[in-house]
């Protein structure tokens, strides 16, 4: 008999909503396997390795771009992978980990980082995820005000396709911006910095 039923008792129930409060005293190790849906601890299942390759490629192809804005038109923004982002903390917190994220600066202790200073939040599809990433947090990344969110898909070992949203801020909800698959060379995202997407870095993510 699988375990599972020897953990599913009420001893074993989440006392009580997690808050924000609650979160930061959390351990980081902890938090790290987890998200929080409306006050409630979701546990977040590990990417693969062609995920986790694709996601750390273009989190690299999305700090070049920052870089090349920043130096242009200045001003400060940064990339980071699998990290804490507070979508709202009331009535009950939610607290996500985008796979990647392009955001305003900011101190490394604040944490977790408010989705006011996200500008990109992207999400790498895995058979696992496809739901929530689609659908969940397509809505909760609207509903914070997260103005672009991009929906990557991985097949045969390479990225396949990336699906580009921009927020509709009347509608509140994101509508389609672009769609990309591979292709012999380049492609280029125009906003919120002009990204060029390199497809030979995209393939061969496990070798």
């Amino acid at each position: 008999m699988s375990a599972i039923f020897d953990w599913a008792t009420s001893d074993n129930l989440q006392p009580e909503p997690v808050t924000l409060e609650i979160w930061r005293k959390l351990p980081e190790d902890y938090c790290r396997q987890v998200e929080v849906v409306n006050g409630d601890i979701v546990r977040a299942e590990p990417p693969n390795r062609a995920h986790q390759k694709a996601a750390r490629r273009l989190a690299d192809l999305v700090e070049a771009a920052a870089l090349g804005h920043v130096n242009q038109y200045g001003g400060c923004l940064d990339v980071d992978t699998d990290f804490d982002v507070v979508l709202w903390e009331f009535p009950r917190a939610t607290i996500r980990r985008p796979d990647v994220a392009l955001f305003d600066c900011a101190p490394n202790d604040l944490r977790p980082l408010p989705a006011s200073l996200v500008k990109i939040a992207i999400e790498v599809v895995s058979p696992g995820t496809e739901m929530v990433d689609i659908a969940d947090k397509k809505t909760e990344y609207a509903l914070a005000g997260i103005p672009w969110y991009w929906l990557v898909w991985v097949a045969d070992n390479s990225v396949s396709m990336i699906k580009i949203f921009v927020l509709d801020h009347v509608l509140g909800q994101y509508i389609p911006h672009l769609e990309l698959q591979p292709s012999g060379g380049e492609s280029v995202i125009d906003a919120p910095v002009r990204c060029q997407i390199d497809w030979k870095r995209l393939s061969d993510l496990v070798l």
